[in-house]
């Protein structure tokens, strides 16, 4: 079994084929957690998750590149569909989490610095902005006692001085892309990591060797960063399988234990 633990299964790029999809995945025994980035992709992946029994689950929540704000030009991703929020609606959103059963995670969520503005004053409320919705978020997380999956491009030292309250569920730090140091300190933290195709992209292999196994979440994130194996360019979750030889190779672990290993710390932090 495989699971892969970042899909967006619920975004426009998948409209066509979506079932097809998800059909072929459970045949190749490949569950999957289906991610919200915004209220409407949030909505579509607890909508699918109902649609079956097990295999298909379901996080919600509002990544920071999905807040409106002046700061920066902001552009819908076509493949992904919704649209920007001017602020976190804490009440649509928790009425949404208490809907389904099928909701595993407050996710995904965190601190995305790749495109900010240029001076250093609008720099400065941009990340406050951002720092101040994912407080609301970590909020909603420990309220419904769900494990956060956390989004972080070029902060994951702001993202380290995020104290979350005593008490909260384990959490993911998902596409994890920053150094040896700072994933031990994540680690130390009680945090889990998830890799995808960015392995392909970028020497993430001394932070794949030294992270435990027990500690390693696979996931695609598609239809984005598909691996350079896979048959189709769009990425969807039956490319797992190749995250997890590649990780099988730089750990000089068989590829057997590598899936039923994260296949149960997928289980464990999830509560599926």
């Amino acid at each position: 079994m495989l699971l892969d633990s970042h899909a967006h299964l619920n975004f426009s790029a998948f409209d066509k084929d979506r079932q097809e999809v998800i059909k072929k995945c459970l045949e190749e025994n490949v569950w999957l957690i289906n991610i919200g980035t915004n209220y409407q992709t949030s909505q579509k992946a607890v909508a699918i998750a109902e649609n079956y029994k097990e295999g298909i689950y379901a996080a919600i929540g509002l990544h920071p590149i999905n807040l409106a704000t002046d700061l920066i030009k902001q552009k819908v991703d076509s493949e992904e569909g919704g649209r920007f929020e001017k602020e976190f609606d804490y009440k649509k959103y928790q009425q949404l989490a208490l809907s389904s059963k099928k909701i595993v995670a407050i996710g995904e969520i965190g601190l995305d610095f790749w495109r900010r503005p240029k001076t250093k004053k609008k720099q400065t409320e941009f990340k406050k902005q951002q720092k101040e919705l994912l407080s609301k978020e970590i909020k909603l997380a420990q309220e419904l006692n769900l494990p956060i999956i956390f989004h972080c491009r070029l902060g994951f030292e702001d993202l380290l001085e995020v104290r979350l309250p005593a008490g909260s569920r384990t959490s993911i730090i998902h596409s994890f892309t920053g150094t040896w140091q700072q994933a031990k300190k994540f680690l130390d933290m009680g945090f889990y990591l998830g890799f995808n195709g960015i392995i392909y992209k970028l020497d993430l292999n001394e932070v794949i060797k030294n992270t435990p196994l027990d500690r390693i979440l696979l996931e695609t994130d598609c239809p984005y960063l598909t691996p350079p194996e896979f048959s189709e360019e769009r990425n969807n979750p039956l490319g797992v399988k190749y995250v997890a030889q590649e990780i099988a190779k730089i750990k000089g672990i068989n590829f057997e234990k590598i899936t039923e290993t994260t296949f149960q710390n997928a289980k464990h932090v999830f509560h599926i």
